[in-house]
């Protein structure tokens, strides 16, 4: 059993070797411990100070690719290398390097595909009430959103992976790949499990955002364009709904009025705004309707996909 865990850099020279260093390097269970630092175009010494520590990998993107895409590229490499497992974590020592054990266990015992480490943000000292507060509100979206109700800390990177959800799993966002990987995990029922862990107090602003409400704006939009991606029907047909309700209301305004009042007029008005919103209801319906069958060509090409990285491990 091999484990690769994977830390995605981006000038992170104040903190790698903490949290190299923190990294067990013998858990029960594993055979094999191997580190990955994804260098995401540092501009410091983050590179030559995992270098002289002597880890077992380092990929180096040529500028700053983001997350999403630096976390893609990691785990293709981590299933080239035949990996088992592999666990992500920060480079900014977020994440304390002693819980991976616990993490990896859900896995180890074949009780899960996927693990995430759930931070218990209402318990952070150091996260505002406002942040708190979002924070909460976001995973309850996501577990709306995903059907996952053992989800507790949906945007946590803190993370371990089953060769089988590496496989499946394919990351479309380049600013994150929290969201979308969960969402993608639901749709192809892979079993998710969370385990309490204690965050350290951060040691840097957020590279990821600029502030709370550019996260809030980012992951609400990738959260909604992957939903709409991997369950066309729910998100079309349900937007139908409430336009062919709302222009329902219009249209018995008008009935009744045509059919009631003394001159037998009507509210053409009501007619034209009814009309209206029922012929957008009816054009979502459409594209929920396209967007199944799309749905269905695309996951015959993940299936190809997934032999594809499994061929690619057997040759390597």
């Amino acid at each position: 059993m091999k484990l690769i865990v994977q830390i995605p850099c981006l000038n992170e020279q104040d903190t790698i070797a903490k949290v190299i260093k923190q990294i067990p390097r013998h858990i029960d269970g594993i055979d094999q411990i191997e580190i990955l630092i994804i260098d995401d175009g540092s501009e410091d010494n983050t590179v030559e100070i995992a270098e002289n520590l002597q880890v077992d990998h380092i990929i180096k993107n040529i500028g700053n690719k983001g997350l999403g895409i630096s976390f893609q590229k990691g785990m293709q490499y981590a299933l080239d290398q035949g990996a088992d497992i592999l666990v992500n974590t920060d480079g900014d020592d977020q994440y304390p390097g002693h819980y991976i054990p616990n993490l990896v266990k859900p896995i180890l015992d074949n009780q899960a595909d996927i693990v995430i480490g759930d931070r218990q943000t209402n318990q952070v000292q150091h996260f505002s009430r406002l942040k708190r507060l979002f924070q909460w509100l976001g995973t309850k979206v996501v577990i709306f959103l995903s059907g996952e109700k053992k989800l507790k800390d949906a945007v946590s990177g803190f993370r371990a992976y089953s060769r089988e959800a590496m496989l499946e799993i394919n990351i479309t966002e380049k600013f994150s790949y929290t969201l979308d990987a969960t969402i993608q995990a639901s749709d192809k029922r892979l079993k998710l499990e969370s385990i309490p862990f204690t965050i350290n107090p951060p040691t840097r602003p957020s590279r990821l955002f600029k502030n709370m409400w550019v996260h809030i704006r980012k992951s609400g939009f990738g959260a909604l364009r992957t939903f709409a991606f991997y369950k066309p029907v729910r998100v079309f047909v349900g937007l139908g709904g409430i336009f062919l309700l709302t222009g329902m209301i219009p249209i018995v305004r008008f009935l009744y009025d045509y059919f009631f009042s003394h001159d037998g007029s009507g509210k053409v008005q009501s007619l034209v705004i009814g009309s209206t919103l029922i012929s957008i209801a009816f054009n979502l319906f459409a594209l929920g309707i396209i967007g199944d069958l799309l749905g269905r060509n695309r996951k015959l090409i993940e299936k190809i996909l997934v032999k594809q990285k499994d061929n690619r491990q057997s040759e390597s």
